[in-house]
């Protein structure tokens, strides 16, 4: 198990990616939406959505391992059920954060575009975003649930 100063890594992780991914998908929409604010959002929405991408993927390889330890070898069926849900929501959401970084990349990239590309991108974003927020919602719920539940 991957462990910090003796505690597992993957509890210390998921804050990282509770913060930066919803934060990430609500300055995207706002980079998608808010035509005057684009390029003063545009450097922000990159670094951030590039926080949320490494931050989720961190949580979900540091989880995967956590699940794997020695750890939960003797823990009831309840409790292994409801982690492994949670495991499939942070699968789910690894490749929807995925999907948004490189939609939001390629909308950075292609900035300057005018006309029906630059909409089709920005909705894009904006569909990635939503899908980034409800994924780290539910997956964020169901692992609390598993903890505390």
């Amino acid at each position: 198990m991957w462990e910090f100063n003796g505690l597992p890594l993957h509890p210390l992780v998921v804050h990282a990616a509770v913060v930066f991914g919803p934060l990430a998908a609500l300055v995207a929409i706002l980079y998608a939406l808010w035509g005057r604010r684009r390029d003063q959002l545009r450097w922000a929405t990159l670094g951030l959505v590039m926080l949320a991408f490494l931050s989720i993927w961190a949580a979900y390889l540091t989880g995967d391992n956590y699940f794997g330890s020695d750890h939960f070898t003797r823990v009831s069926q309840e409790l292994r059920d409801k982690i492994e849900h949670h495991e499939e929501l942070a699968d789910q959401l690894r490749w929807i954060t995925t999907g948004f970084f490189a939609v939001t990349v390629i909308a950075g990239w292609q900035h300057a575009r005018a006309g029906a590309a630059r909409y089709a991108l920005n909705g894009l974003v904006v569909v990635a975003a939503v899908l980034t927020l409800v994924w780290v919602a539910m997956t964020g719920d169901a692992g609390s649930q598993a903890v505390y539940g």
